[in-house]
């Protein structure tokens, strides 16, 4: 059925959540996970200002290192569980396209990933991730709330 399975992380505890159902999923179908994390890039000001300053801990360094323990963790809980698991992160301003361009370039065939709150008014119209994921995917996904 599903051999390649897709984890989108933010590190909230909505998407451990998602991450832990996708884990489960895998171990009874005999699958594998891809751990995913997308990183907002810095505007441009910002990020030459932290070059021009040769901070040590630059913003990308502490967003890199964030994203590395978030991954870890799904890691971990995969390895636990028996379930094969790899991961990584992108940056993008769009983290829907990164999630979509993610799972086509892993060949995954299916994405878990979590929904923050209800609908409300203004995810309506303006929409979340999940719902541009939806929106913009071919690949089936598991909506975990």
């Amino acid at each position: 059925m599903f051999s390649h399975i897709l984890v989108p992380t933010d590190g909230s505890d909505q998407a451990m959540h998602a991450a832990e159902i996708g884990i489960d999923l895998a171990r009874s179908l005999g699958a594998r996970i891809y751990a995913f994390h997308v990183l907002a890039p810095l505007a441009a000001v910002a990020y030459f200002s932290d070059v021009i300053r040769h901070r040590e801990d630059s913003h990308t360094e502490r967003a890199v290192t964030r994203a590395q323990q978030r991954l870890a963790e799904i890691e971990a809980m995969a390895n636990q569980a028996g379930v094969a698991c790899h991961g990584g992160y992108a940056f993008d301003h769009r983290p829907y396209t990164a999630i979509v361009g993610a799972a086509k370039m892993q060949h995954c065939d299916l994405i878990v990933m979590s929904m923050h709150g209800y609908a409300t008014l203004d995810r309506m119209l303006l929409g979340s991730e999940t719902n541009r994921v939806l929106g913009c995917c071919d690949i089936p996904v598991l909506v975990c709330h």
